[in-house]
């Protein structure tokens, strides 16, 4: 009994050594249950590393060749994406750059009046020098085969003998300046070296007439310093051949003496006076007649993505069910030309905050006069210019938004992006250039929206002559078209999202 009852504790030791082992104790377990141990820890750390967290595949290698068919398929289309956008900077960014193409040889197309009143009764007591000698200078300009405005000469008789009908025919945009020689241009030079006349004013010789508001992009870029030319070159051949006739006669003194005391009958004998019927200013209207109307095309663009998720909510059933499609349409269409009301009337503000002018008060109401810039821009309907202002720009982001929201459903992500530089610059194109000197190529350009919302925008702003008619007619037309294909173009985008058709490769 006492053997038995000896060996009972060491048998207790030995079954707690195999229990310890079965727990997998390192310090009691046989070294060969160790090693197994450790084998299978080693496998399941591998699989676990090539595994990652969270139970995915682990990073690798740019070169692993399990990314093989990866990098085969992101090469090919990252080279596909290249060449097409290659392709479209080449196709619709030329389109700026032609505008500029042929502008030398199409300056022709800016019309400058040249309308000789000189020698006109009672006035034709001498024979006529400046006047011939003008005439005959624009004829020489357009043929020399230099760059130059089209310089034409028109009698008299077409503006009813009147200088004022001249002025008349600017202001109608009819051409883009005038060049009126006075009908006692020649007679005035005559009389002040007879009488010594110290009062002669050369610039009483000759008017230029001509208003920067209708493109001063145009004026201050190609007219101005092509007529500047004009004007130096007209100076200089009058006072050449007037002043060699006078010298002819030095020898009496009553001529010595008359010159002394009206040399500038001599020199320069003729000058230019300068009008400007309808100035380019404040300077604060220039973004709302060029640049910023970039940003009108911009917010209508824009206006898609922030409004689509507010008008998917009706077709997610969570908790409701989806709204009849065809209210969704007409839900989406009344919703957006509604936010553009608003859009536009933000818009427009900002130039009325910029103190631009909206309310009349300039003196000077007579198309044939220069306006007094002191009062500001001469707008074309006195205290209702504001709300015609903004409903053009209202039209205007209904033609220009609407067809934006159209391509946006039918051509999807990442496209879209491309319309909007294609929108902008066809608009830009024709719209703050002027079409008479770019390529017959962009004739297209008149029916475009933007360049109706800049013409009526400098008649609104600056009293121009009107044809607003036109300019909402075309804005409105455009609204119409795109209002006819919004519900083909949500009916698309539905089926799209129905057959998860992609419209994109990559």
């Amino acid at each position: 009994m006492s053997s038995a009852l000896s060996n009972q504790p060491s048998a207790r030791l030995r079954q707690s050594e195999g229990e310890a082992t079965e727990d997998g104790d390192p310090r009691h377990g046989p070294r060969e249950n160790g090693h197994l141990q450790n084998g299978n820890s080693s496998g399941e750390d591998s699989a676990q590393a090539e595994k990652g967290d969270g139970g995915s595949l682990a990073p690798v290698g740019f070169w692993d060749s399990r990314l093989k068919h990866v990098r085969r398929e992101a090469f090919s289309k990252w080279l596909l994406t290249t060449v097409v956008l290659m392709a479209f900077i080449m196709a619709i960014l030329s389109i700026y750059w032609a505008v500029f193409f042929h502008i030398e040889q199409n300056l022709g197309s800016l019309v400058v009046y040249i309308v000789d009143f000189d020698g006109m009764a009672p006035y034709n007591a001498h024979p006529p020098i400046v006047g011939p000698t003008l005439v005959q200078l624009g004829q020489e300009m357009v043929s020399s085969g230099q760059p130059s405005l089209g310089y034409g000469s028109l009698p008299p008789e077409n503006f009813e003998n009147d200088p004022m009908q001249v002025r008349q025919a600017v202001f109608d945009e009819n051409c883009w300046a005038a060049i009126i020689i006075n009908p006692n241009a020649t007679g005035m030079l005559y009389s002040a070296i007879e009488t010594g006349n110290k009062s002669y004013d050369p610039q009483g010789a000759v008017q230029l007439i001509y208003e920067d508001s209708r493109d001063d992009t145009n004026y201050y870029d190609f007219i101005l310093p092509l007529l500047d030319q004009y004007m130096t070159e007209a100076t200089q051949r009058v006072g050449q051949m007037w002043t060699g006739m006078v010298l002819e006669n030095a020898s009496d003194p009553t001529v010595l003496r008359n010159i002394q005391q009206a040399p500038q009958a001599l020199s320069p004998a003729i000058g230019f006076s300068q009008y400007n019927l309808r100035p380019f200013f404040p300077y604060t209207t220039i973004p709302s007649v060029s640049i910023g109307l970039i940003y009108l095309i911009i917010l209508s663009f824009f206006s898609f993505s922030f409004y689509l998720p507010i008008h998917m909510k009706y077709l997610k059933p969570e908790g409701h069910p989806p709204l009849h499609f065809w209210q969704l349409v007409a839900w989406r269409w009344l919703a957006t030309v509604v936010a553009y009301l608003f859009l536009s009337l933000a818009y427009s503000l900002l130039s009325l905050a910029f103190l631009v002018n909206f309310s009349g008060g300039n003196p000077v109401t007579s198309e044939t006069e220069v306006t007094v810039t002191s009062y500001g821009n001469p707008d074309g309907y006195g205290k209702g210019t504001f709300l015609v202002y903004w409903m053009l720009n209202y039209w205007g982001m209904i033609a220009l938004g609407l067809a934006c929201e159209n391509v946006a459903m039918i051509v999807g992500q990442p496209w879209t992006g491309l319309w909007l530089i294609f929108w902008v610059i066809t608009n830009v194109s024709t719209a703050f250039y002027d079409i008479d000197i770019e390529p017959h190529f962009f004739y297209w350009g008149y029916a475009w929206p933007l360049h109706h919302v800049v013409q009526a925008s400098r008649q609104i702003l600056f009293g121009l002559h009107s044809q607003i008619g036109l300019n909402f007619g075309v804005l409105i037309a455009w609204g119409a078209v795109n209002t006819a294909l919004f519900p083909l173009a949500c009916r698309w985008m539905k089926f799209k999202n129905q057959h998860h058709l992609h419209e994109y490769w990559a």
